[in-house]
């Protein structure tokens, strides 16, 4: 269960109640139009399940990712934070950049006989991604038939680049849905195939989405409706939205929303404006130590999102011991980690609170993939209901494609 909290208020108008109102009707036009595809994946992902169910894999105990972007980033997060809960999770490799050493280090890690090869790439001619996998042929001396054929997986768009090359070398194929943009694709076989073939509960984490995004057009999230409408309306008062996360495995979560909120909102609206809110991902309570200060004492442009895990599920206590000199601290002995972090938690937002930032909080009560399916909607809905607020397209990235339009011109000159 998920828990919202927030220290700001919004001025709920007759003009606003009348935007967020037309807001929710565009979003409801986008699902039920299929005109945007990630309201359904919760469903529509059920096919991928059964089509994994039905294959006949070879022994293997090790997992390679080669995607970047929307292609990775979600698969990344879900592993971080549910693997210590998981039991029997396959290793994980990821080629994503194109940092010699990354690759290299990380080529040196493959088992080639106990790997299953996942080529993720929505366009099917991402170079990053295509580069890897050439990388991973030649190191691995695998070959495009036979048994080898059968530990390689391609994930695309229906009829892209790397569609006809799987068809090609007849290596096993999912689809993303056409109408899925890359960053909002987790819930779909981006992520489903391989976090299912590593063992993770894909069933519960799509049931935890569905949920959500079903409560959310039942009208039973105003909270978030309400936080699209005030980040539209502080766009040039708050352009910076900080999320600060308590806990380290919810880094890549971070990471997860800075490309989903920038390359979401980062736009030039209809009346020819550039427009946008900057996302910023923090780990408590390790940021409280650099960050922090700019936020209390810097400039005012910063609204703050906290995540918070009421239980870790683990009884790790701080130890009963006495340190010449540091006495001071002995009050936290024999005191939970968890009760720390959380104490850690409650004490920055609230020095936010007293020093007038606009804040929120997201309670999970504890880590499960059905709550991090909720998560991961809710910033989803977030997203798509800013957009629809500040009057701009969520679900395109001209800005990116013109960067790949001048590499691809740049690399072949």
């Amino acid at each position: 269960m998920l828990e919202f909290k927030r220290s700001f208020s919004v001025d709920l108008t007759e003009d606003a109640q009348k935007n967020m109102d037309e807001t929710m009707s565009s979003l409801k036009n986008e699902m039920d139009s299929d005109e945007i595809g990630y309201y359904k994946l919760p469903q529509t992902s059920q096919e991928i399940i059964k089509k994994i169910e039905n294959l006949d894999l070879p022994n293997y105990s090790q997992i390679v990712i080669m995607g970047i972007g929307g292609s990775n980033l979600g698969i990344k997060a879900i592993e971080q934070i549910l693997r210590p809960y998981g039991k029997d999770i396959k290793e994980i490799l990821y080629l994503e950049n194109s940092d010699p050493i990354s690759i290299s280090l990380t080529l040196k890690k493959i088992k080639k006989d106990e790997a299953l090869f996942f080529v993720i790439s929505k366009s099917g001619g991402t170079i990053e991604t295509t580069s890897a996998f050439k990388s991973v042929i030649s190191y691995c001396d695998l070959k495009l038939e036979g048994d080898d054929a059968k530990r390689i997986f391609a994930i695309t768009d229906e009829n892209s680049a790397l569609s006809e090359f799987a068809k090609h070398y007849d290596i096993t194929e999912f689809n993303i849905p056409l109408n899925v943009g890359g960053r909002f694709s987790v819930l779909s076989a981006v992520g489903v195939a391989p976090l299912m073939m590593a063992g993770f509960d894909v069933k519960s984490l799509l049931k935890g989405a569905g949920d959500f995004i079903e409560s959310f057009f039942d009208g039973k999230e105003a909270h978030l409706i309400e936080k699209a409408y005030y980040a539209s309306q502080n766009v040039q008062k708050l352009p910076i939205n900080v999320l600060f996360s308590y806990a380290d495995r919810l880094e890549n979560f971070t990471k997860w929303f800075v490309q989903l909120w920038a390359e979401s909102l980062g736009k030039i609206d209809k009346n020819a404006n550039h427009v946008g809110l900057t996302p910023v991902g923090l780990i408590g309570a390790v940021d409280q130590h650099s960050f922090l200060q700019l936020i209390i004492e810097g400039t005012r442009d910063k609204s703050v999102t906290f995540i918070k895990i009421e239980d870790f599920g683990s009884d790790l206590s701080v130890p009963d011991i006495t340190l010449f000199g540091i006495e001071k601290t002995n009050f936290i002995n024999n005191k939970k980690f968890n009760l720390l972090i959380n104490a850690q938690c409650d004490a920055t937002m609230q020095s936010l609170i007293d020093t007038k930032v606009s804040t929120d909080i997201i309670t999970l009560d504890f880590v499960s993939p059905e709550n991090i399916g909720s998560l991961i909607a809710y910033f989803e809905l977030l997203t798509s209901a800013t957009g629809v607020m500040m009057h701009i397209n969520t679900y395109n990235q001209p800005g990116v494609e013109l960067g790949k339009q001048i590499l691809y011109k740049n690399l072949q000159g």
